[in-house]
C-alpha cells in the first residue's frame, strides 16, 4: 500500500511536470507579523505544541544497541532515551526521583544511572534499584519511585516521544500513516555518520524554510540553487508534509554517473525506492528530511529543530545517516564534504537570513507577511501551528483519531 501510495505520487509530480504546472493553493494568505516576534505567544507555543505533541526525537540509529543512551533537553524537559535489553525503546523524565536531580547527561551506554547528588540509582528500564543508605533514609516504596515515564514510538527508523507522562493522544494516530511512508527509505537498518547542531532564528521562521522551494534559486544561487526548480507540489497527511519538485526528471546519483531519468518512461515497478522519497519530508511541528549522496553512497539529513529560550531563537540538529557505513577513505572524506556543504548551506544562508529577518519584524512596522499560492505548505503548516495551539487535549485526541482513520480509509 505504501509503495503504491508514494507511486501515485511520483505519476502525478511527473503529469505535473510535463504539463509545465503545479499545485496552487487557493489564494495568498496573510499571517501576523507578531506570529513570529510575540514573546507571550512563543512560551505558549512551547508549553501546547512543544511539550504536548510527538516529537521525532531520535534516529533509531543514533541508539542501536542495548543499553545505548541519549540526555537532552526540549522546551525545558530533560528527557532520557534508552534503549532496553529486549530492544524496545524507554523516554523517561531524566528527573531521580529523591530531589529531581538528573541522572545522566551526554550519550553513551550505560544498564543502570546513579544520580550524582545522592546516589540513588535506576536501571535503563527506569526502574529503581537502589536507595543510598536505606537504613538511614527510611522506608519508600521503590516501585513507586522509578523514572517518569514519557509515551514513546519507533517506526520507519525513528523514535517519537510526547512530553506528557499522562497524555492519551495515540503517537501513531498522530502520525497518520505518514510513518509507514518514511518505512520506504528503509533507515531502520542504516548508519549515523554524523552529527552538529546549529542556531537559528524563531523556530517558525527557520521552519518556514523547510517548507518552501520558492527561495531556491534565489537565496541559494551561490551554492546549488541554480541547478533547482522554485516549484513544489505538497502531499498533506494531518500536519505533515511532503515537498517534491514537479518533474518527469529524477537524477540517479546512486549509481555514479549523475544520469537524468526520463520517469514516464518507466514502468511502475522500475522506479527504485530512492526515486521515490526524493524531495523534503517534514514531520510536524519541527523534523524535515531530505535526501542527499555522498562519494556516491546513498544518505539524508534529518533536521530536527527545536524552539530556544528565546522567542528569537532555536537549534537544529543535523543528523546525516547512511545507507550503508563508508567503508574507504575516499567514500568517507566524501561523506564529510557533502555534510559540511549542507551545513554551510543552512547556517549561513537559510538561518543567517532567518535571523535578518527577525530583527527586522521585531520592528513592529509590518504587520503581515504573506504565503503566496505557491507556497502552500507554509499556509498548511501556520494553519495546524494555530490550531493545535489552542485545541485542549481531549479535541487533540478526537482530532488524530479522525485523520487516522480518513488517512486509513484513503
Amino acid at each position: 500500500m505504501s509503495r503504491e501510495q508514494l507511486i501515485e505520487m511520483t505519476r502525478s509530480l511527473i503529469a505535473h511536470g510535463d504539463a509545465g504546472t503545479m499545485e496552487l493553493a487557493d489564494e495568498v494568505v496573510r499571517i501576523p507579523a507578531s506570529t513570529y516576534t510575540d514573546e507571550a505567544l512563543f512560551e505558549r507555543e512551547k508549553k501546547q505544541i512543544f511539550r504536548r505533541l510527538p516529537l521525532m526525537v531520535a534516529p533509531s540509529c543514533e541508539i542501536p544497541q542495548p543499553g545505548d543512551y541519549k540526555a537532552m533537553d526540549i522546551a525545558g524537559v530533560p528527557l532520557l532515551l534508552t534503549r532496553q535489553r529486549d530492544g524496545s525503546v524507554g523516554a523517561f523524565l531524566n528527573m531521580c526521583t529523591h530531589r529531581g536531580n538528573p541522572v545522566a547527561s551526554g550519550s553513551g551506554n550505560a544498564s543502570r544511572f546513579t544520580c550524582g547528588y545522592h546516589g540513588w540509582t535506576f536501571k535503563n528500564d527506569g526502574d529503581l534499584i537502589g536507595v543510598a543508605s536505606p537504613q538511614d533514609f527510611g522506608a519508600v516504596d521503590k516501585a513507586a519511585l522509578c523514572l517518569t515515564r514519557f509515551p514513546v514510538y519507533e517506526s520507519a527508523g525513528l523514535i517519537w516521544a510526547t512530553l506528557d507522562p499522562n497524555s492519551k493522544l495515540s503517537i501513531a494516530d498522530y502520525l497518520c500513516g505518514y510513518d509507514s511512508l518514511l518505512e520506504a527509505f528503509g533507515f531502520k537498518d542504516w548508519y549515523l555518520f554524523s552529527q552538529r547542531t546549529l542556531s537559528g532564528p524563531n523556530w517558525k521562521t527557520a521552519y518556514d524554510g523547510y517548507l518552501d522551494f520558492y527561495h531556491l534559486p534565489v537565496l541559494h544561487a551561490n551554492t546549488f540553487g541554480s541547478d533547482f526548480y522554485n516549484r513544489a507540489n505538497y502531499f498533506e497527511f494531518g500536519p505533515h508534509q511532503r515537498l517534491s519538485t514537479p518533474s518527469k526528471f529524477a537524477i540517479k546519483v546512486s549509481s555514479g554517473d549523475d544520469r537524468q531519468i526520463d520517469l514516464s518512461q518507466l514502468n511502475d515497478d522500475e522506479i527504485s525506492d530512492d526515486v521515490l522519497v526524493q524531495g523534503v519530508w517534514t514531520i510536524f511541528p519541527h523534523i524535515s528530511i531530505a535526501s542527499f549522496y555522498g562519494g556516491g553512497l546513498r544518505g539524508a539529513m534529518i533536521s530536527q529543530l527545536f524552539p530556544g529560550d528565546k522567542v528569537g531563537e532555536s537549534y537544529t540538529t543535523q543528523f546525516y545517516v547512511m545507507e550503508k557505513k563508508p567503508s574507504d577513505e575516499v567514500a568517507i572524506k566524501a561523506a564529510h564534504e557533502q555534510f559540511d556543504f549542507l551545513e554551510i548551506v543552512v547556517r549561513d544562508e537559510d538561518y543567517k537570513t532567518g535571523k535578518r529577518q527577525h530583527v527586522a519584524l521585531q520592528s513592529g512596522l509590518m504587520k503581515d507577511v504573506l504565503f503566496g499560492r505557491n507556497e502552500r505548505g507554509g499556509q498548511v503548516f501556520h494553519t495546524w501551528a494555530a490550531k493545535l495551539l489552542e485545541a485542549t487535549d481531549d479535541e487533540l485526541v478526537e482530532m488524530f483519531a479522525r485523520e487516522a482513520q480518513r488517512e486509513a480509509a484513503e
